[in-house]
């Protein structure tokens, strides 16, 4: 069962929101966030990246960064940029993106359920990046940026929503890249127990995206034992069919003391390999390799038929087993600085940028995981490797915030 409890949301004034909401705070650079927050005092870079506020070159985890993020957000509340709802709702958030569309229900979910393994995760975390989220959430007394949670689709769930979301939304608003962004209140008490009723009927929640913020609250949670709203945190949860899942690309600094014919013939000897490929693969189990200005197809064998690990045949595993660490010497991918990660909404066209500039000593582009086989590693309390997935589009930071209270 997954319980899911409704929440009084600290929100953005409808007419303010495209002002108001961002990107996540881990998704671009102090320097993207900088330009893009300039002349926006409202932008919530101010209060989720608050660095850009501070000098350039400041230590984005000095404690004077926190504090700059605190009094940000305290501004925002002061001058009504971003209102308390009276009473505990749900929402439902919608994005469309292209012809892409998604709608999450907007709640609160079980940190001692995370914790029990009811909440299912895919990735391992990094100390100092949970450190970090820790750090922001403490300073701000609120988690600001939702995990982005799934679960098996259920058609009752379905019928739900799309009941809900035929009136007139709340928030409707259009971000500076084309992303449209629309929020409806579930505030009556029989609809909001219909929720609940039918999310106790769904087996496991998945983390999709958002490892850190929810590994960030289940320690926020056992530090306050639970008072306030610190044993829940902030999330939206999505049916599993309407995610779109982008791939997530490797660049390399360097060849690891190998000729750039020399690499070509040991990929030789691990899959089969074609000049000229396509920059971006069309199926499973084939990557693109850009190389010297050139791209080149690398096709992985069959399948270990007799692998134990539903992880084991990924196309990132293979490409973690089987090149990176032999080849590369890049033993844990989440550690070394030698690889640089590269979401699939970028495109094929930075690889090639990071290449020709010569940052970077060659690319590999995968293709996308899928859905299913996320929810099956999950299933099985498997992991996979780091940066195996890029969910598009992304959830906006302030469009809804949880208030954690007092401690």
């Amino acid at each position: 069962m997954a319980t899911i409890k409704p929440f009084a949301a600290l929100r953005p004034r409808p007419d303010l929101a495209a002002r108001i909401c961002e990107l996540p705070y881990d998704t671009l650079s102090s320097a993207e966030a900088r330009v893009l927050a300039g002349g926006n005092p409202l932008s919530f870079f101010h209060v989720s990246k608050p660095e850009v506020d501070l000098p350039v070159g400041v230590d984005p985890h000095a404690p004077a960064v926190y504090a700059q993020g605190r009094e940000n957000f305290a501004r925002l509340i002061t001058q009504g940029a971003l209102r308390p709802d009276r009473e505990p709702a749900f929402y439902l958030y919608r994005q469309v993106m292209g012809r892409h569309a998604q709608v999450g229900l907007v709640a609160t979910a079980s940190c001692e359920e995370y914790l029990l393994g009811l909440i299912k995760k895919h990735e391992l975390t990094r100390p100092d990046k949970e450190d970090d989220r820790v750090r922001h959430v403490e300073a701000l007394n609120a988690q600001t940026g939702p995990a982005f949670l799934a679960y098996r689709a259920a058609p009752a769930l379905d019928e739900m929503v799309a009941e809900k979301i035929a009136g007139a939304p709340d928030v409707d608003f259009t971000a500076h890249d084309g992303v449209r962004h629309t929020s409806w209140t579930i505030a009556d008490a029989p609809t909001i127990q219909r929720f609940q009723a039918e999310f106790e009927r769904v087996p496991s929640l998945y983390v999709a995206d958002g490892h850190h913020r929810t590994a960030a609250a289940a320690r926020i949670y056992q530090k306050r034992h639970g008072t306030g709203g610190s044993a829940n945190f902030l999330a939206v949860i999505f049916p599993h069919n309407q995610l779109q899942i982008l791939p997530y690309h490797r660049v390399l600094k360097d060849l690891n003391g190998l000729t750039p014919e020399a690499l070509l013939q040991k990929l030789g000897a691990i899959a089969a390999l074609r000049a000229n490929g396509a920059p971006q693969p069309s199926r499973p189990r084939e990557l693109g390799l850009y190389l010297g200005g050139r791209w080149h197809a690398l096709e992985f064998r069959k399948p270990n038929s007799g692998a134990t690990n539903p992880g084991e045949n990924l196309d990132v595993t293979l490409l973690q087993n089987l090149i990176l660490g032999p080849l590369f010497d890049i033993a844990d991918p989440r550690t070394s600085q030698r690889i640089h990660f590269v979401g699939g909404i970028r495109g094929p066209a930075e690889l090639e940028r990071l290449v020709n500039s010569g940052e970077c000593a060659c690319a590999f582009s995968l293709h996308p995981t899928s859905m299913e086989d996320l929810m099956t590693i999950a299933d099985a309390g498997g992991l996979m490797p780091p940066k195996s997935t890029w969910f598009e589009p992304k959830l906006r930071d302030a469009m809804f915030c949880h208030l954690l209270g007092s401690k």
